[in-house]
Parts: C-alpha cells; structure tokens; sequence
C-alpha cells in the first residue's frame, strides 16, 4: 500500500506539471488513467483486505461502514473546495496538491505499529505462473462454493452495472429533464453525497453485517432511480437522488462486510480481489450501457433500465437467502485467521465454505 500510494501520488503529480507546463495532450490523460487503473488494481485489494488487520473481525462492519461515511463526507466538500482553488489558484496547483495529500496517507501507513495489527495467517508466495493461477482459481472457487460471498459479489455486480451509473445520467439529466445550470448539477452531487454519507452512518451502529440491509439497499437504489427517472421537477430529484445515495452505500458497505467477515484469512486478498474487479470493472460495462441507452432513447430511459435491472436482482437475492440458499452468516474463523489451516490446504471452501462458529442475521 506504501508503494501504491506512492506512484498514485507521483502520476497526480506529473499530471499537474503537464498542465502546468501547458503541455498536456489528450494521450497523456489516457497514458495516466491506464496507469492508475494498474495501480489501483493492486492498491483496492490490499487495502480491503488490510482493513480487518486493523480492526478486528469483531468490528469490520463498523470500520467498513465509517470508511464509507468518510469517504462520502469528502465527496460532499471536496467538490466545493476544489471549485474554490480552481478559480483561486488554478488547475495544475490542484493537481500538484492532490499529489502531496498522497504523502499523508504515507507518513500515516509508516507510522502504523505493526505489533498491535492482527495478520492473517499467509499461505505461500507464488514463484510460478502455475503456482499463481492456482492461488487466483482457489479464489474463485471459494467464491463459487460459498453461498454468502457468492450472493454478495452477485449482488454488488448488478448494483455496480446498473444501479452506480451517476456520473454518466445527472450531468444530462441536470442539463437536459431538469433545465438546471451548474449550481444545480453540482447541489444534486451533494444530495447524493449527504444520503451516502446518513447511509454510511446508520450501517455504522451496525454490530455486525445483515443480509437484509444489502438487499434493503439495493431495493432503495432501485425505486429511488425509477422515481428520478419519472420527474421533471427538481425539489423531487433531490430527494431521489439523496435516496439514491443511501440505497448504494447501504449495499456495497454490507456487500463488503459480509465477504470479509466471511472469507479465511489466507484466502482474503485473493476473495476481495475477485469483489474489487467485479465492483470497480463492470462499472465502466455499465457506464457504456447507460450512455449508449440515454443517448438512443433519453436519459430517463437509461433509470428506468438500470433501476428494474437492480431491482430484479435483489429479487432474484432474496428469494435465495428465503428458499435458504442462502445459510445465515458465519462469523467465526474468517476474519480473525483460525481457519488459516483449512485456507491452506485448499479446503477452505468445503462443504458450502461457511465455516461453522456463532451466525447470525
């Protein structure tokens, strides 16, 4: 994670110098972003799985829900404040300062003191391609062969493809159904930022995560997007896209949750890697199918089909979890490492791979 954040930090900087030097080409975002998407692709993994080292599989669903408010209270000022230096001091400075906030998450991973972490116990590093893709196919069948996880990363697959696609439908719904300016763009992000951010709160007071808040999100993400999808008028779509907001945190924070309580330790960066590329990688499929959709029959057809869509799936969830596909969540040995052996062995995933302990909701 040092090194990753590190080289995020360094390619947000050279950005800032080549807008500073006015020399920046349209390829050089697209060399940039290509970069960062590698970055991120070891950086999100790591990161999730590091996030039970810290605290404890007894308050993952805590830590994970805070992250979220955390994050969404940032998406609320960080926009406003980026407005302000961008008129006050200019672009490339806020890329450069951009770059230089990378240094304190840094100084804060350095500064960390490892005898109070909780690892996981490890399993071998892969020293041949063979080795690898057996680690990366253990992985996906502990996946395939784990009702809770499998039903978590489906879940959250659907949400991301259809249900996450803001960036590409306020800006059009704003400018186009809306016949709002700027100001109202921008108060809709903020809408959608402050129901995350109440979202993400509320799941924090949460001992441990429960089924029925994913799929009670995903209900909420669907129908506030078929609201937004049937009006014109703006006081509406605030509160629909405030609904919005606080459907998609409440899913993907339990979404999370429920696989990392649930996973093996030495199975974990394996399990949330499948999580980080079906959660980050199917939203740019669905972006392209929102836009191509917006853009043949209008925007509020592209809702419509992303909020049915969704609420399909968490149908199609909740009818599992009640015919008992689904087995009520077992806490017991993921997070807190004691089914390393098991991990090890391969037979992390036997029989259903919820290893047997306390469960609950």
């Amino acid at each position: 994670m040092i090194a990753t954040q590190t080289a995020a930090g360094i390619l947000a900087l050279i950005l800032g110098g080549l807008v500073y030097f006015q020399v920046v080409a349209v390829w050089h975002v697209f060399v940039l972003a290509f970069l960062l998407g590698l970055v991120n692709a070891v950086d999100m993994p790591a990161r999730q799985s590091f996030v039970v080292e810290m605290v404890g599989g007894d308050d993952i669903a805590n830590a994970v829900a805070l992250n979220s408010a955390v994050f969404n209270g940032a998406r609320i000022v960080g926009p406003a404040v980026a407005g302000i230096l961008i008129n006050v001091v200019g672009t490339s400075l806020c890329f450069g300062l951009n770059g230089l906030s990378y240094g304190a998450v840094v100084i804060g991973l350095l500064a960390m003191r490892d005898s109070e972490l909780r690892p996981a116990a490890r399993l071998a590093m892969p020293r041949s391609l063979e080795a690898i893709r057996d680690n990366l196919g253990e992985g996906l069948r502990y996946v395939w062969h784990t009702p809770i996880v499998l039903l978590a990363i489906s879940v959250i697959g659907f949400i991301s493809t259809f249900g996450m696609n803001f960036n590409v439908v306020l800006p059009v719904m704003a400018a186009n159904v809306l016949k709002v300016g700027s100001d109202g763009f921008g108060l809709l992000f903020t809408a959608m930022g402050a129901g995350a951010l109440v979202s993400a709160l509320a799941v924090a007071t949460f001992q441990r995560p429960r089924v029925r808040v994913l799929l009670g999100g995903g209900v909420v993400l669907g129908v506030a997007e078929l609201v937004l999808a049937s009006t014109t008028n703006y006081s509406i779509a605030l509160v629909a896209v405030f609904f919005c907001g606080a459907g998609a945190i409440a899913a993907t924070a339990s979404a999370n949750s429920l696989v990392q309580v649930t996973v093996p330790g030495p199975l974990r960066g394996r399990v949330m890697s499948v999580y980080t590329t079906v959660f980050s990688g199917s939203t740019p499929i669905g972006n392209g199918l929102t836009g191509g959709v917006g853009g043949l029959w209008g925007t509020p057809a592209a809702l419509v089909m992303n909020g049915a869509i969704t609420l399909g799936a968490e149908a199609v969830a909740a009818v599992a979890v009640l015919r008992g596909f689904v087995p009520k969540l077992s806490t017991g040995a993921g997070p807190t490492g004691t089914a390393g052996a098991a991990g090890a062995t391969g037979n992390a995933y036997a029989g259903g791979g919820v290893p047997a302990a306390r469960s609950n909701e």
